[in-house]
This record gives C-alpha cells, structure tokens and sequence, in this order.
C-alpha cells in the first residue's frame, strides 16, 4: 500500500472516528454529507454492530442508501462486502446487535435505578455543591460556590430582580458555573468558553432560585427517557421522584 494511500485512509479514519453505533453521531453525518457530494466509494467498518445496533436503519443503508449512491459496504469481522452480492444472515445479526443493545440497556436501566433508589445521586452536583473525594457517590458543599448560591438567594430576598441579580455578579466578577467549573478542571455540559466568563445569564439565576438540591434534597429520577433508542430526556411526573436527605 502506498504511502499516499495510508494517508488518506488515516485521515478517512480521523475524520469519521465518532461514526460508531449512533446514526447521528458528527462522524456519521459528515459521511453522509461526504457521500452525497460524491467523494466516498466505500464503507469500511470493523463488524455490522459498529454501523449500528438499530436492524431497521442498519438495513436501510445497507440494502438501499450506500446502493443507490454506489457505495461498496464491507464489515471485517463477519464477512460482509456488498461486490460478493447478499448476505441472507445480515438481517437476523442486525436483529441479534439491536437486541444485545436492548438488553445491556435494561441492565444499566435496572443498576440505576437499584442505585437511585438506595441515595446514591443519579446526576453530577449542582453549582454549589461537590462530589466528596472520601465517597463519589456522596455531595458535599463547595464552599467557594455555595457562597455565590446564598448570595443570590439573599439577593433575591432584599426584593432584586433576577436581570439585577446577574449584572451584580457579573460587575463583581463571579465567574458562571460553567466557567467556575472548568477554572477547576471538572469537565461538564455546556459552552466552555466565552469572551465574558462572567457574564451571568436570567436562566442560570433562575434555575439556582428553583432547584430543590438547595434545600439540603437529592431528587433521583427527575428525568426520563422512554427506549434506549429515544435518548430524549423528559420530565418526570413528581409522584415517581425518589428524594432523600443530603
């Protein structure tokens, strides 16, 4: 293999590197985009369950989308390559990879809730709060944090409005918690970067005057998402909430 050809295939691999199991993961998307521009001939993946786990839309590439665009599909591991003509089987080991999906997805649902229920958090903490280095599992205050989280409470209080609220922090200079979090190196959601790192915003104070977790609460099960193929989170009813002290 030449030199050039190693290069391309590696960048191929760089660029496609979050292709693996979800079908709208970046990788699979730019591969799709890529394809319909006309600069992929074929698809290499290591076995049909890095495609994807879903049989429906695996079979959907692979019996008409990579056809009609005349893209050669090939999975290493079990023999699959579209020049050699059908593979009867691909169907029922599609089937077998969605529900080996399922099944590891009812697992971890189970472990969670096993978890959820015993206190132990299902979530990171809230600004404000930290996980003890002595137990992961426990929430602990961070005092630094807790500071700004009593003062906006105390804000609140004095009758100040939640707009006032933040210009007071940001012409304080109180890094956002996004911001806060990262000055500590702890990785979470959100923008990691912005020309006003302490610019505070009416959601951000919002939400810290409605989270429960500052009354001394944890709140399991807030959230829910209905099949392992539906990753969408959605409120859950306060009835099946499970709440312990903290």
């Amino acid at each position: 293999m030449s030199v050039a050809r190693k290069t391309l295939i590696f960048q191929c691999f760089q660029k496609y590197r979050y292709l693996t199991s979800a079908f709208n993961r970046p990788g699979f998307q730019e591969m799709l985009e890529d394809i319909e521009a006309g600069y992929v001939t074929t698809v290499i993946v290591k076995d049909m369950s890095r495609l994807g786990r879903n049989y429906l839309q695996v079979g959907y590439y692979t019996d008409t989308y990579f056809p009609d665009h005349d893209v050669r599909f090939i999975a290493v591991n079990d023999g699959v390559d579209s020049d050699q003509g059908d593979d009867d089987f691909s169907p029922f080991r599609n089937i077998m990879n969605e529900w080996y999906a399922k099944d590891i997805s009812r697992k971890v649902r189970s472990s969670k809730k096993l978890r959820g229920n015993a206190g132990d958090p299902m979530c990171p903490p809230p600004y404000g709060y930290k996980k003890d280095p002595d137990n992961p599992r426990k929430w602990i205050i961070d005092d630094e944090a807790a500071e700004v989280v009593r003062r906006i409470y105390r804000l609140c209080v004095e009758g100040k409005g939640i707009e006032t609220t933040a210009r007071l922090l940001q012409e304080d200079g109180i890094l956002t918690p996004t911001q806060y979090w990262e000055s500590k190196g702890i990785r979470k959601g959100g923008k990691k970067s912005q020309d006003t790192p302490c610019k505070w915003c009416k959601t951000t104070i919002t939400k810290i005057l409605t989270l429960r977790e500052y009354t001394g609460t944890l709140v399991n099960f807030k959230t829910y998402s209905k099949s392992f193929k539906n990753k969408r989170r959605l409120d859950n009813p306060e009835e099946n909430w499970a709440i312990f002290l903290l």
